[in-house]
């Protein structure tokens, strides 16, 4: 059975999520260096089967798209280019951010790990995956 992969794309990291084979459980995979992005996916694909990408969507509170979807879209160009038979669908990601550190804090890690872009990064890839899986 093929993952879903979940990306919550910034101009200097990517946070990456995927689900079990059964699509039932979205776990934090990592974080990569979004000039190294194209590659990781390659790579990871020639790995894993993966059904579908899901990229966040950045949104304002007006629904307006924020500053940050001018990159996603030159990446989502190169993305189908890459991968032409890969499904891909965004998925809005307001509130992805505030929602990892939070989850961070109920989790009990101290200040200086919350601190650590890259797993807040993560973190939100995989909410971005599960607010995908529930709806």
């Amino acid at each position: 059975m093929a993952r879903i992969l979940a990306l919550d794309y910034g101009t200097k990291r990517t946070g990456v999520a995927v689900t079990d084979e059964l699509k039932m459980i979205a776990s934090g995979l990592t974080t990569v260096q979004t000039p190294e992005l194209i590659k990781f996916l390659e790579d990871y694909f020639k790995n894993e089967k993966v059904e579908r990408v899901l990229v966040g969507e950045p949104k304002r509170m007006d629904d307006t798209p924020s500053q940050s979807e001018v990159h996603i879209q030159e990446f989502l160009k190169e993305f189908v280019k890459k991968f032409p038979e890969m499904p891909m669908e965004r998925v809005d990601e307001r509130f992805t951010s505030k929602m990892a550190v939070q989850s961070m804090i109920d989790g009990g890690l101290k200040k200086k790990k919350r601190r650590d872009k890259a797993l807040v990064d993560e973190i939100s890839a995989t909410i971005i995956l599960q607010t995908w899986l529930y709806e």
